[in-house]
């Protein structure tokens, strides 16, 4: 199956905005609120000092999202990348997509002068943990998960 990753633009707010509500549902158990998800996901798009989705794709067919947001280090003197809203269509996982999305997303952010990418993830998922792993993520004792650039 072939993949491509791109930004995501305001045409893909609704599949996002679905996502999200899946990604709830089945992480956490959590009804998301309709209207304060759609206004969260434009908010985005609306303001891109807030992040900036990416989408995977195979054809048209939107398959993944993932949102990166920005902490500033002063320790660093540069931005971190957070990815953050990870979702995958569970019938698409498995497959190497979000390897896909991080190799595209580290390759921007080395470009673009990025001092490193962090993730959160919750703590029962721990085939997630493992994924994050297998790319060269490291966990802190805050279950947190980084990439640093040299």
């Amino acid at each position: 199956m072939e993949i491509s990753i791109r930004q995501a633009n305001r045409s893909d707010a609704e599949i996002i905005i679905g996502f999200q509500e899946n990604m709830a549902l089945e992480t956490e158990s959590i009804i998301l609120d309709n209207k304060i998800i759609c206004s969260g996901v434009y908010a985005v798009f609306d303001d891109p000092s807030r992040g900036r989705y990416y989408v995977a794709c195979s054809e048209s067919k939107v398959l993944a999202s993932l949102l990166i947001t920005y902490e500033w280090s002063d320790w660093r003197n540069c931005y971190i990348w957070w990815f953050q809203s990870v979702f995958i269509m569970p019938e698409y996982r498995r497959r190497g997509i979000f390897k896909q999305m991080y190799e595209f997303i580290r390759d921007k952010a080395c470009n673009e002068g990025i001092g490193g990418l962090r993730l959160y993830v919750e703590l029962n998922n721990k085939k997630a943990q493992k994924t994050y792993e297998a790319m060269g993520m490291c966990g802190e004792h805050y279950k947190m998960y980084e990439w640093l650039k040299e």
